[in-house]
């Protein structure tokens, strides 16, 4: 295997065990709620096999995360600056899809991540891959097309796709070359969180605007 399925299956194996642990599920537990065997989830974990990318998503989604905190947790500690050749990169043993973190964060919702899909090459994930997150997909180099359920688009470089409600996604890379695409993702339930902290913080805005109006009124008219 290459040094970027060793290293990120090591990581990701240690990190499943812990994430397990912590909510005291046994292997049993993890593979009733994630879809995948038993076996499978004890050989990823001992690292005797390297995930692909749709037990990854499988597994990240039980554990109520998207794939990119189970694969390449958020550092608090993080540089600003973060070159390419140090950003987590992950490889599928099945189909050689290319996935580098570009950029995730504890405190921000967004997730960056580049993909490169070898030519004519295919990847799937299941519609629960995208029940905690909104994506959107932009082609960098070559051809791709997404289908979400019965719907087919093809993008070219510098086209973009904003993915729809939850449904299964395939991508598969159209043409004689690799396609390049990068996908922006903001994780829902932190969305949700500062949607609602802006929509407090403009009624309390406009509370107050109105307070002061109000009082402003009052003072005019006893004067």
């Amino acid at each position: 295997m290459s040094k970027i399925v060793d290293e990120a299956s090591a990581a990701i194996a240690a990190r499943i065990r812990r994430l397990r642990a912590e909510r005291g599920w046994s292997l049993a537990d993890l593979s009733a709620r994630a879809g995948v065997s038993k076996a499978m989830l004890s050989k990823v974990e001992r690292e005797e096999a390297s995930p692909t990318a749709v037990v990854l998503v499988r597994i990240a989604t039980a554990f109520g995360m998207t794939l990119a905190a189970l694969a390449a947790p958020a550092d608090a500690g993080r540089p600003r600056l973060l070159r390419a050749a140090d950003q987590p990169a992950w490889r599928d043993p099945k189909t050689r899809y290319l996935r580098r973190q570009v950029f995730s964060s504890a405190e921000c919702p967004l997730e960056l991540v580049d993909v490169t899909l070898p030519a004519r090459a295919t990847v799937s994930f299941p519609a629960s891959a995208y029940e905690f997150s909104w994506h959107v997909v932009i082609v960098l180099d070559g051809r791709l097309e997404v289908r979400e359920g019965r719907a087919r688009s093809l993008l070219e470089a510098g086209d973009r796709l904003e993915l729809g409600a939850p449904s299964d996604v395939t991508f598969k890379s159209r043409g004689a070359r690799a396609c390049r695409y990068f996908v922006a993702v903001v994780r829902r339930a932190s969305y949700s969180a500062t949607r609602c902290a802006f929509a407090f913080a403009r009624k309390a805005f406009s509370s107050s605007a109105a307070s002061s109006a109000r009082g402003m009124r009052a003072r005019r008219t006893s004067t």
